[in-house]
Order: structure tokens, then C-alpha cells, then sequence
């Protein structure tokens, strides 16, 4: 069934009128957001999302339902990963707590607006070229290799500060020394500049773009429905910025997060991979004929795969908490300024 462009248009005025609502309601005065209430609205936004699937589950079809919930709860673990990445630019740009919603909030959004035009294109590319699902497997696999091996050695993320669109951004624009309150451009000595909290905002976004990278890819795995992809990134992204204030100081205890997303993506990886075989038309590969003898992979066996890895990922951190407390030897990030 091909989603009308009527409801394509109805689910991203809704979509925006939530990022709207956030901005009005919660970020436009500059606050940092209690537990109570990053706990509220993370649970408002998880809630939302699971009536829609439900939505979806009996309106278009079941399969498109578990389509949807098993897309849902993958990007939403990749999303968690991406708070490690935030945690760290609150830090290197010293974004004082109060200042951090805003600069999520701004930042999610664009990122969104990215990846639905990654999205779309996507969708264009797999209809013109299926043997594409080919370069997303190998893709995946290449990432869930590197996480492992980063984990592994423990490489430290990249700072911001070294991203070249970041030093490309303050070579061509004036940059302020300090914050202006909460502003993002500033009019002074006769010409505008970005303060800090503008360029935390753009790096943000960026950061969130190149998360996409593998997310896209992923959830295509599960489903080629360029509509579900979209919202399934959408509402992993809504509430991702009251995720942020929640997990602060937890996200270091999911020591094993990075290598249950690699196996996560590495399944989706071989995955994409079976699924290629079967739509086949690369000359060197069975003539260019389709191996319909490779095995397919179920949605349900999917979303139980991804529910057990993650379940296994966050009892395996726990334990492994406890287990060095009890030694007294617990390593923590260090956490961005609360003032």
C-alpha cells in the first residue's frame, strides 16, 4: 500500500507541533529539568509511540504493526548511544545545565529534518536499485565491527572541537568568547557573531546526521516502508531530549551498550544481506538470478532477537556494576558543568 501524500503531510505537522509544544512549554525559559519531570515526558513520548504502533497494527496491517514497534525500539536503543556522544559536547563546549535543553531540542529537530531527506532518497534508491540492500549489510557489519573493536580499545570519542565543519565554522564566522544567556546569535561591534551555545547546536545536528548513517540503513532492514522508517526515527527522536536529562549519570553504568548495538546491527547487517540475495540481479552472484534458497529472517524473530540483546545488554551492566562497587572500583565520565 502506498501511504497517501495526504498522510504523509497530517504525520509531520503533528510531529512538528510536538517539537513546537516542547520548545514553548519546557525550553523557551531557560531550566534545568528535574527527574520528575525528564521521567514524565520520556514515559509521555514512549507511551505515544506504542499507541501509534498499535495504531498502525490495526489499521494497516499486523505486519506493519510489528514492523513499526520492532523499528521503534531498535532506534530508540540507537538513540541511547547517542547521548554518550551529546554528554560529551555538553562537556567540551561547557554548556551550563540550564542552557542544555534548548540546544538539544533545536538540534534533534534539524537532525530530523536530515534524515528525512536521507529517508526519502533512500526509499528512491532501493525502488531504482534493490541490489542496494547489498551496500547497506556490508555497511552495518563494517560498524558493528568497528564498535567492537573501539570498545575493545577503548578509543576515546572525537572531540567536537576537532571536527573540521566545527573549526571550518569558526574561521568564516566570528564566534563569541563566552555565552549570552541562552542566544545562539549576538549583534555586536557592528556585525552578528555565534556564541558558543550555537555551534554546540550545530554540532549536534551534524553529530545526529552521521548517527543516521547507521540508523537508516538499519531500520531499512526491517522495513522498506519509507513511511514507517520515518516515523520510527521520529518518535525515537521525540523525548530523546528529556532521555538526555533522565540517563544523565546512569549512561556511564551501560558499560556494555556499545557491543550489544554491535550485535544488533551486525544481525540486521546479515539480515539485509539474506534479504539481497533474494532480490539479486549483480551479474557475478548466481548468474544475477535470485537465491530464493537463502533463509529470510522474520519481523517477530527480529523484534525478539533485538528485545533479548538489549535486555541481556542492561542485566549484564548491572551485574557488572554491583560486581565492581562490591570491589570499590567504579569508573565514571566526566559530566558537563551544572551551572
Amino acid at each position: 500500500m502506498t501511504v497517501p501524500f495526504w498522510i504523509w503531510a497530517v504525520t509531520i505537522v503533528v510531529i512538528l507541533g510536538f517539537f513546537v509544544f516542547d520548545f514553548y512549554s519546557h525550553v523557551r525559559t531557560p531550566h534545568e529539568p528535574s527527574i520528575k519531570e525528564a521521567a514524565w515526558w520520556s514515559a509521555f513520548y514512549v507511551a505515544l509511540a506504542l499507541a501509534f504502533g498499535v495504531f498502525v497494527y490495526a489499521v494497516w496491517t499486523h505486519q506493519h504493526g510489528v514492523e513499526f514497534l520492532t523499528g521503534y525500539v531498535t532506534e530508540k536503543a540507537l538513540s541511547v548511544d547517542n547521548l554518550f556522544v551529546f554528554a560529551l559536547i555538553m562537556g567540551a563546549f561547557q554548556i551550563p545545565r540550564k542552557y542544555q535543553q534548548k540546544v538539544l531540542l533545536i538540534g534533534i529537530a534539524l537532525a530530523l529534518f536530515f534524515r528525512l531527506l536521507f529517508i526519502l532518497a533512500g526509499a528512491a534508491v532501493i525502488e531504482a536499485w534493490s541490489d542496494v540492500f547489498y551496500i547497506f549489510g556490508i555497511f552495518l557489519l563494517v560498524t558493528a565491527a568497528k564498535m567492537v573493536i573501539d570498545e575493545v580499545r577503548d578509543a576515546p570519542p572525537t572531540d567536537p572541537n576537532d571536527m573540521w565543519v566545527i573549526k571550518m565554522l569558526r574561521k568564516v564566522v566570528p564566534v563569541t568568547s563566552g555565552y549570552e544567556r541562552d542566544h545562539l546569535i549576538v549583534h555586536k561591534k557592528g556585525q552578528h557573531a555565534f556564541t558558543p551555545l550555537m555551534v554546540a547546536l550545530i554540532a549536534i545536528g551534524l553529530i545526529d546526521v552521521l548517527f543516521a548513517l547507521d540508523s537508516i540503513p538499519a531500520i531499512y532492514g526491517i522495513t522498506t516502508e519509507a513511511y514507517l522508517v520515518f516515523t520510527t526515527n521520529a518518535f525515537s527522536l521525540l523525548g530523546l531530549r528529556q532521555m538526555y536529562f533522565l540517563l544523565d549519570g546512569l549512561l556511564d553504568r551501560l558499560v556494555y551498550l556499545s557491543y550489544g548495538l554491535s550485535v544488533i546491527l551486525g544481525f540486521i547487517g546479515v539480515k539485509l544481506l539474506l534479504h539481497a540475495l533474494h532480490e539479486n540481479n549483480l551479474p557475478f552472484i548466481n548468474g544475477g538470478d535470485n537465491i530464493t534458497a537463502a533463509p529470510e529472517v522474520g519481523t517477530e524473530f527480529s523484534l525478539i532477537f533485538i528485545v533479548v540483546v538489549l535486555t541481556v545488554t542492561v542485566v549484564a551492566s548491572i551485574w557488572k556494576n554491583k560486581r565492581d562497587e562490591a570491589q570499590g572500583g567504579v569508573d565514571t565520565r566526566a559530566k558537563a558543568p551544572t551551572d
